[in-house]
């Protein structure tokens, strides 16, 4: 389902970036002293007070731009991005103070009617009094901060949650009761993906050409297979942006990303006869993070010319490349024969269906159990880790609660062993798991 969305904006060079990457806690946006460099609306899902929101890191938004193509791409990206956003962080810079362009974009947000908060950034040290001459820009109170040293940041963050719309809340019961099963086809462009939407809907519901890009924003079409409703999703394709020379573009790809978002299960499209791209592997990345289930299909596998050795081939390749998800099945089908269809429905079926399993409180204790007693848990320091009791919390993706003697003892192979025999004991096929590692009391 969709989140609620901040945007970062401002003009160039105010350290919009530096923001983005402080509140995520990684230079995840490229940060230079350059004017200019961030040209693509850079996105990520970031989590302040156990909410969750979609930030978005702009280019800067220039008052006067020449007929420079980038830059006219950068503020429609921009433009994009102030639609599509619930609040919009507004950043000034207290180092160079109240500029001509600074009204300019205030003009702008102005227009938009979305609700803004001005982020007086640098303000650092002596600088810290200088917001004070950005109320002139007629937002409200200026928010002092320092992307740099972390200075202000959780008041700025408090304030967001107050003016973000609330997030429908969804029990699992709820959830359960919702049979639709929703699944989005992603891929990088021309692997068939809109074939592959109307082979399923049996009609033509999307435009099929040989050229790529062809769908241009995500598209819910509900279906009826085997007298249970479904809903797909057909997706703009994902082109890495460094290679997107179109503003149009750029938007269709976020919208393909936000349909990973609100699927229970991704299908990423892979061209079979061709050889597997670094972008495959990324796309696969992006839903395992969105925490959603997942099926890797293998398309035009009609033009394997050696049959089942070279299907054997392939799917040992996409183990090794996207070993973060052994847990994903493959499946291998042909669009333009309809051939794996059935055996396709099936798995988003069964995958759905494990992304909204739940466990049992005493029968995942009685697991956890034996897996303590079959692996003895870490020990530093004379301390060994012991796990109390486990509860599921939340289906979509599974999360689990572990309550434990001391979390700072659990390490990265004993939690991917205790991943490993849930998925033994219980059938996890297609869905990724998260744990919460809390001390008892």
């Amino acid at each position: 389902m969709d989140g609620p969305i901040v945007a970062i904006v401002g003009r160039p060079n105010v350290g919009k970036s530096a923001l983005f990457n402080r509140i995520l806690g990684t230079r995840h946006a490229i940060v230079e002293e350059t004017p200019g460099v961030t040209r693509d609306r850079i996105y990520a899902h970031a989590e302040w007070s156990g909410r969750v929101f979609t930030l978005i890191d702009t280019g800067g938004i220039h008052a006067a731009p020449s007929f420079d193509s980038i830059e006219e791409m950068t503020i429609a990206q921009t433009d994009m991005a102030i639609t599509e956003a619930d609040v919009i962080w507004f950043v000034v810079d207290t180092a160079s103070g109240l500029m001509p362009h600074d009204h300019d974009v205030a003009d702008v947000l102005r227009r938009s009617g979305r609700k803004v908060i001005v982020v007086a950034n640098k303000a650092e040290g002596a600088r810290y009094d200088h917001h004070v001459e950005f109320y002139a820009l007629g937002l409200g109170q200026p928010h002092p901060i320092s992307a740099t040293h972390g200075v202000g940041i959780g008041d700025l963050l408090d304030e967001t949650l107050e003016l973000l719309p609330d997030a429908p809340v969804q029990s699992w019961e709820e959830d359960a009761e919702n049979d639709t099963i929703r699944f989005a086809v992603l891929g990088r462009p021309n692997t068939g993906k809109s074939s592959l939407v109307n082979t399923i809907l049996g009609e033509e519901r999307a435009i099929v050409t040989a050229i790529p890009g062809t769908t241009k924003d995500a598209v819910d079409t509900p279906f009826m297979w085997n007298d249970k409703p479904f809903t797909i999703i057909d997706t703009a394709g994902i082109r890495r942006m460094s290679k997107i020379d179109s503003a149009v573009e750029r938007y269709s790809v976020f919208r393909a990303l936000r349909a990973a978002d609100r699927c229970d299960v991704a299908l990423v499209v892979i061209d079979g006869s061709e050889a597997l791209a670094s972008q495959d592997v990324r796309i696969a990345g992006y839903v395992e993070e969105a925490g959603q289930g997942i099926i890797i299909v293998l398309n035009k596998s009609d033009l394997l010319t050696e049959g089942s050795k070279e299907r054997s081939h392939l799917e040992k390749r996409v183990r090794t490349e996207m070993a973060f998800i052994p847990y994903a099945p493959v499946v291998f089908v042909s669009a333009l024969k309809n051939q794996g269809i059935t055996t396709l429905m099936e798995a988003i079926e069964k995958v759905a269906l494990n992304h909204r399993r739940r466990i049992p409180t005493p029968v995942l204790n009685d697991v956890l159990k034996e897996a303590q007693y079959r692996v003895t848990p870490p020990h530093d320091k004379g301390r060994q880790l012991k796990i109390y009791y486990g509860t599921q919390v939340s289906i979509s993706p599974p999360c689990f609660a572990l309550f434990m003697n001391n979390p700072g003892l659990m390490n990265f192979s004993y939690k991917r062993y205790l991943e490993n025999i849930l998925r033994e004991s219980f059938e996890f096929q297609g869905t990724p798991l998260r744990f919460l590692l809390r001390r008892r009391g």
